[in-house]
């Protein structure tokens, strides 16, 4: 079952966190570059991107395996985001605003794969 991703809200959210993410990186040392910058910026592309890659699987339970890659890299993004606040790292606003986007995005991507492995296994 394919999901136009485009619409899934989910998806959407994912993507406000990307943009959030990458604003928030302009205030990290440019000494973090290659490092921590470059680290969020590719776990905050991969939320919406794993989302975005298993909409277009044939089955739900293909899909669950993309969201959990989500999952993953949110869990990732989270870290280093918990490392720029133990740093001392941009605008403890910025901050606080990518985190708790953060964790309903999680939700957000738990619930969803919940309710599409439950609908594979009535199909």
């Amino acid at each position: 079952m394919r999901h136009n991703f485009k619409n899934l809200k989910v998806w959407q959210k994912a993507m406000d966190l990307t943009d959030m993410t990458f604003e928030f990186c302009r205030e990290i040392p440019v000494n973090e570059r290659y490092n921590l910058i470059d680290q969020i910026n590719r776990c905050s592309c991969s939320v919406p991107s794993n989302i975005a890659e298993g909409s277009g699987k044939n089955t739900n339970k293909h899909f669950a395996e993309f969201l959990s890659i989500a999952i993953s890299s949110s869990f990732e993004l989270e870290t280093q985001l918990l490392i720029c606040e133990r740093r001392n790292y941009g605008s403890v606003n910025k901050l606080k605003d990518c985190l708790e986007l953060l964790s309903e995005v999680q939700r957000m991507i738990f619930s969803f794969r919940e309710h599409i492995l439950k609908v594979e296994t009535v199909s």
